[in-house]
This record gives structure tokens, C-alpha cells and sequence, in this order.
């Protein structure tokens, strides 16, 4: 299902569940990915990675707080769910079916190239242990997943840093392979890689991460941030002294969140000598202004968890109708198919003419507008379209899905009342009974 010129730009960001949010995700994706969610001719995905976080992460407390606490920093920063489409990985099933159809179509030497995965290869081997100690499947299958996130939604761009470029690589190289196999069915996803957006030092000043336990809550109480903040490694130059500015994260930090002239007026202080207690307390006041009040907001959002449970599941029936009609097209395409619908000489062919699936199109009194339904051979409804204003665009939907079939489906989405998988399924193999039925036969 490659995008056409004329479709809007498909955005995907992800964010795994694995622990607190930090000032780190917060400069590095959340605020930039909240701004371009809301420019014009995009159309943005947002979801919470936790099937990527059972990975590395066993503690199902901790997942769910996490899932928790990361959707309620997303809202908190101004997400807006009408105008994206916000969802939670576990809830879209059709991603781990197109995991699989991936997997049969990814080498393994692809995967043996994973940053992640080599690197704990290089740290068993230099710890002279067997190399694939402690390597799960769920390790060596990540790209996949994330394959599967991309390609789900055909995203054109991906917003990455650069140390995951090769994912992207990975997920564009599974593209490939699929769409040389069954037919054009994917974009080829780009990263989007923006060096404006700040990579924060932590409290010890090398990159904020979890995993280096050097970060600093996002959302913290003012009295913990300052507290955070003020043990920020600094070095031993007394009040009075020159400072640098090169290599200071207390510098970098402030930087990520002041404007050009505040961040000049820090520079200059630096130069004259400033005490760090006294830059510490700058930098707590410039993120304490800009964060306070979305703070105000995730607090109200964390004391109200079926507010946020009920955004994402409207996500996910909105991405649902997307993921389903595509997987639908996408089963079809690898030969998972009903087999009645396959049937092509004889009685088969003599039975799908006598009783065979059929679309009504007819005019709504009530509205003026124009519908179609999808019938199958005992005149029970399948498929209902949405309302048209003229016959001859419900004529148009209709001879598409004559003709394209699960591909239609998929495109057509937005035009039909929504319904179930095993309803796409039916609406699919009706479509393709009805193909046979009206194909000439030869040589009879």
C-alpha cells in the first residue's frame, strides 16, 4: 500500500514503557514530536512501545506504572489525541501478525548486525563468556518489532537519534523484501533526524539515561528537582574563577531550555566567574518556569488513570481501523486466503454465477447522500459504506474494491463504517468470489 504524492506526511514516534520519564525524552522527543505533531499536511502516531519493553524489563508493575507515566507526560505536554492518532502498541494486534510475515522475509544476517544485540555479543565475549549469554529471542527480534511498528502505519518519517538509524535501515530492507515478494504494499520509511533537538547530559555528565541512573525527572516535585539539579557534577573552580562552558552539562542543560539571549547571558556569567550554587538555582528556575505548569497537568492526569486508559483505547480503534482493513490486504497478499474464494473451474464457477455476493447502492432520504452495501450470497450485509454526494463517487468505491479488493479495503477505510476482523475477512473473500464469478472462462 505505497502512499501516493497527494497523501499526507505519516509521522510514527514511539516511546518504550521501561521507567520514569526524564528531562532527557522530554528535550529529545516529547517536545519536539508534540510541536511538528501539529504542523499542517501531517498526520501524526504516537505510541507507547510495551511490547518492546518486556525486553529488558520484567517487572509488570513497573511497565504498567511506566505506560502510566509516560502517556500522562505526552498529554501533559499538549498532545492532542483528536488531531493524532495516539495508541498503545499491545492493543493493535495486527502489529505482531505483520511481525511475523516480516520474520519469513528478514535474513538472519540483517539481525546479526543489531547494534544492541552485537554489543552484548562484544560484552560476553570480553567477559569470557559463552557469547550468547543472557541473549534473548526478544533481543535478536527487536528490529522486527520495530519493523512491524513502521510498516504497520506506512510511515514516511521516523523521528530517531542517530543511534537508531539502523533500525530504520533494517525496517526499510524488510520493506524491500516483502514488496519484491507480494507486491507493492509498503513505504520506505525515512529517519528523521533533527540536530536541533538536544541530546541532555545526566547528573555525571555523560548522556541522561536510565540506564546510567544520572537522570532527572521530568515531572518532579519542585523541592526533588532542585534537590537534582544541585547534584549535578561540577568542577572544583571557586567563585570568582573563569568557568567553561565547553564540556559543562550544567551549561548543556540550561542551554536546552533557554533562549539564544538567556543562554548568551549564562555564557558571559560563566566567563565572569559565577559561583555554581548560584548557576544551579538559574537553571532550576528557567526548567521549573517552563515545566511547572505542565506538571499541574500530568498531576491531574496520574490521579485520573481511566481518563488515560479511555484516550488510548480510542487510539487504538482509530489506528485499528487502519491496521485492520491493511492486514487484511496484506494476508491476502501472502496466500492466506478463504478458500472457497479460490475456486475456479466447474461447479465452483457454476454455483459462485447462480448465488454470488453483490453490492446495493441506493440514495438516504433522511440526508440526501449516497451509500452502497456489500451483500454476500444470502443477501446479509458485509460491508457498509459512509455517505457520498454523488452516485458517482459511491460508483467509484465501488468498482475500486470490484478491482483492487483487500487492497481497496485497506485505501477505502475512511469510507466504510467500521468493522471487525473476521467482518474483513468475510468483506474479503466475498470480494474475491465475486471477482471469480464475473472472470470469463476460456475454452468453454
Amino acid at each position: 500500500m505505497a502512499s501516493s504524492s497527494s497523501a499526507p506526511l505519516r509521522v510514527l514516534t514511539g516511546i518504550t514503557p521501561s521507567g520514569t520519564p526524564h528531562l532527557g525524552n522530554y528535550v529529545g522527543s516529547i517536545r519536539h514530536s508534540v510541536r511538528q505533531s501539529v504542523a499542517p499536511g501531517v498526520e501524526s502516531f504516537f505510541f507507547l512501545a510495551d511490547y518492546h519493553a518486556l525486553i529488558k524489563v520484567q517487572e509488570p508493575a513497573l511497565i504498567q506504572r511506566s505506560t502510566l507515566e509516560i502517556a500522562a507526560s505526552w498529554l501533559a505536554c499538549g498532545l492532542d489525541p483528536e488531531r493524532v492518532t495516539f495508541y498503545r502498541q499491545s492493543d493493535i494486534p495486527e502489529i505482531t501478525e505483520l511481525t511475523w510475515f516480516l520474520t519469513c522475509v528478514t535474513g538472519k544476517g540483517v539481525l546479526n548486525r543489531a547494534h544492541a544485540y552485537k554489543a552484548q555479543i562484544d560484552k560476553n565475549v570480553a567477559k569470557g563468556e559463552d557469547p550468547d549469554a543472557e541473549v534473548t529471542a526478544g533481543l535478536f527480534m527487536y528490529p522486527v518489532l520495530m519493523g512491524a511498528d513502521i510498516l504497520m502505519f506506512n510511515a514516511h518519517k521516523v523521528p530517531v537519534g542517530r543511534d537508531q538509524v539502523q533500525h530504520i535501515e533494517m525496517a526499510r530492507d524488510m520493506a524491500q523484501r516483502f514488496n519484491h515478494q507480494y507486491g507493492e504494499h509498503f513505504t520506505l520509511p525515512d529517519a528523521e533526524i533533527d540536530d536541533a533537538v538536544a541530546t541532555l547530559p545526566g547528573l555525571d555528565g555523560r548522556k541522561m539515561s536510565k540506564s546510567y541512573g544520572n537522570t532527572i525527572a521530568m515531572f518532579a516535585p519542585r523541592a526533588q528537582l532542585q534537590k537534582q539539579i544541585a547534584s549535578i557534577v561540577t568542577d572544583s573552580r571557586a567563585p570568582g574563577e573563569p568557568k567553561d562552558t565547553e564540556g559543562s552539562a550544567l551549561f548543556q542543560i540550561y542551554q536546552a531550555f533557554a533562549t539564544a539571549e538567556e543562554t548568551e547571558a549564562l555564557r558571559k556569567a560563566y566567563a565572569e566567574g559565577i559561583a555554581w550554587g548560584d548557576a544551579k538555582q538559574m537553571l532550576f528556575e528557567r526548567i521549573d518556569r517552563e515545566v511547572a505548569p505542565l506538571r499541574a497537568r500530568y498531576e491531574a492526569l496520574m490521579n485520573d488513570p481511566a481518563e488515560i486508559e479511555r484516550i488510548l483505547l480510542i487510539g487504538a480503534e482509530k489506528a485499528r481501523k487502519l491496521s485492520g482493513p491493511f492486514m487484511t490486504e496484506l494476508r491476502h497478499a501472502v496466500g492466506l486466503r478463504n478458500l472457497a474464494a479460490g475456486r475456479d473451474k466447474g461447479g465452483a464457477r457454476k454455483a459462485a454465477k447462480v448465488a454470488k455476493p453483490t453490492f446495493k447502492q441506493y440514495r438516504e432520504r433522511g440526508d440526501g447522500l449516497f451509500y452502497f452495501k456489500l451483500l454476500d450470497a444470502n443477501g446479509a450485509a458485509l460491508l457498509q459504506s459512509r455517505g457520498f454526494a454523488s452516485p458517482q463517487e459511491a460508483g467509484r468505491a465501488i468498482a475500486a474494491l470490484q478491482q483492487q479488493r483487500g487492497a481497496a479495503l485497506a485505501r477505502l477505510a475512511d469510507q466504510l463504517e467500521p468493522v471487525g476482523t473476521e467482518e474483513l475477512r468475510a468483506a474479503d473473500a466475498a470480494l474475491e468470489a465475486l471477482a471469480e464469478a464475473t472472470t470469463p472462462t476460456h475454452g468453454s
